[in-house]
């Protein structure tokens, strides 16, 4: 039986952490959230198994992805109807392809801003 967890890039500083959306417009936005979503409905191969390890409700996740099968030109998750083997999803070649251009933006983004993250972490006030 498969873990249902997925690998997750945290860029800390100390308590500082990077975090990354992309809006494309006002209604369409891509940030950790919903890429830790798809790289659970990968690992898990159900969107509520996916939904159930990030605390959410089955509904909560399918509007996620159906939010995001409808912002992209192709699908980025297949679900499967249930039945005699049950349901399922899995994510397309494109709803991978996706989920590594977010990585990648998120390495190349830690990468480029780590001194300036570091400079304002340790210019904060003891709290």
């Amino acid at each position: 039986m498969a873990t249902c967890i997925a690998g997750a890039l945290v860029l800390e500083w100390g308590m500082a952490k990077l975090t990354l959306r992309i809006d494309f417009d006002a209604e369409r936005a891509i940030g950790p959230g919903k890429v830790r979503l798809l790289e659970l409905i990968d690992s898990c191969g159900s969107i509520s198994a996916a939904g159930r390890q990030m605390g959410m409700s089955y509904r909560r996740a399918w509007l996620l992805v159906d939010n995001l099968n409808r912002c992209f030109r192709e699908p980025l998750v297949a679900a499967q109807v249930g039945g005699v083997k049950g349901g399922g999803a899995s994510l397309t070649p494109f709803g991978r392809a996706v989920v590594a251009h977010y990585r990648a933006i998120e390495k190349a983004a830690e990468t480029a801003g780590a001194a300036h993250v570091g400079a304002l972490a340790a210019s904060l006030a003891d709290s």
